[in-house]
């Protein structure tokens, strides 16, 4: 049995613990799933990543096999399985060009997944994983973690609660990347979704969860390092602004040497949600754990808006964003 939580968490005993595999173990993102099985007090039993880079399992599952080809770890997988000690879980933190066939792996090994954002590059994957959905009886969630954010959260009942006021809001996400980006897989858009998919879709997932519909999709500016452009949704006309350049962090934020600038303005009014993100894993296994989780349904718009976000004609109305108009490509 693996380690108990570091942090006095007992491990639940007997069928209660889950058995979990985690694909993309030396990814940014992996050491919050990791921790999020643990502090759920389940087990990693197994993860893959062609990167050996991975010595943060052992603080948290030091006795997790680890294999660096998914030919192995697929034979392992289904060895577990045959023996009666099947995996319950596929966590998969993947590159986002690879989370569709993961996410068919999983569901055929006999488990559950759940999937980081993306769930999917286009529309049309998700309806194909649905088939498999119900071929296999298996389910797929996601990691949709603003929904759970408690300032998110009260912004949509906000909303909810105005009648058919139809809110002006502002989207400013700038998280500074070095020049490794572009040479990366997350650099090549068919691979990553290009930067509104990668860094943007939870984001656009929120804006639908609170304000509804999206009924006009506009891009004003579409690079490999930044994006802009104007969302309506039916509760809201949104300006929104997506960069990796560290340049375009306000000139006073980076005095201050911030290398990152996140800012939701609703009606002039900053929505303060900063605080709180790393917990969000967690609470996104607990909600899943106890079968609340967000499935393929959740994502469509969300992966709707990203799709033609890459694919629409970069064009010039009025309503960019303030950032948009200064920044270069």
């Amino acid at each position: 049995m693996s380690r108990r939580a570091a942090d006095g968490q007992t491990a639940k005993a007997g069928s209660d613990m889950k058995r979990f595999a985690l694909i993309g173990a030396a990814g940014y993102i992996a050491p919050r799933h990791m921790k999020a099985i643990r502090e759920t007090g389940n087990d990693l039993v197994a993860a893959l990543d062609p990167n050996d880079s991975v010595g943060i399992i052992d603080s948290h599952f030091p006795d997790a096999h680890f294999f660096t080809e998914f030919e192995r770890f697929d034979r392992h997988v289904d060895k577990l399985r045959r023996a009666g000690q099947g995996i319950d879980y596929v966590s998969i933190a993947s590159p986002n060009y690879l989370h569709d066939s993961h996410m068919r792996f999983a569901l055929r090994a006999g488990a559950d997944a759940i999937c980081e954002k993306p769930a999917v590059l286009n529309p049309w994957n998700l309806d194909a994983l649905k088939e498999i959905e119900a071929e296999t009886g298996r389910k797929i969630n996601t990691i949709l973690q603003l929904r759970l954010h408690p300032a998110i959260i009260a912004l949509r009942a906000q909303v909810a609660a105005s009648g058919d006021h139809v809110y002006d809001v502002d989207l400013t996400y700038i998280t500074s990347r070095g020049k490794w980006y572009l040479q990366s897989w997350k650099g090549e858009e068919k691979k990553s979704g290009g930067i509104a998919t990668n860094i943007g879709v939870h984001f656009f997932d929120m804006l639908h969860f609170v304000f509804g519909a999206v009924l006009e999709n506009i891009v004003h500016l579409n690079t490999p390092t930044k994006a802009a452009g104007f969302l309506r949704y039916e509760r809201a006309r949104v300006r929104w602004f997506l960069s990796i350049d560290v340049a375009d962090v306000p000139e006073a934020e980076r005095a201050r040497g911030k290398r990152t600038f996140r800012a939701i303005a609703v009606d002039g009014a900053d929505i303060e949600f900063s605080d709180g993100f790393t917990d969000l894993h967690t609470r996104s296994y607990q909600e899943i754990l106890a079968g609340r989780g967000f499935g393929l349904d959740e994502n469509r718009v969300a992966i709707q808006t990203v799709s033609e976000i890459r694919n629409a004609p970069v064009v010039a109305t009025r309503e960019h964003h303030p950032f948009a108009s200064r920044a270069k490509a």
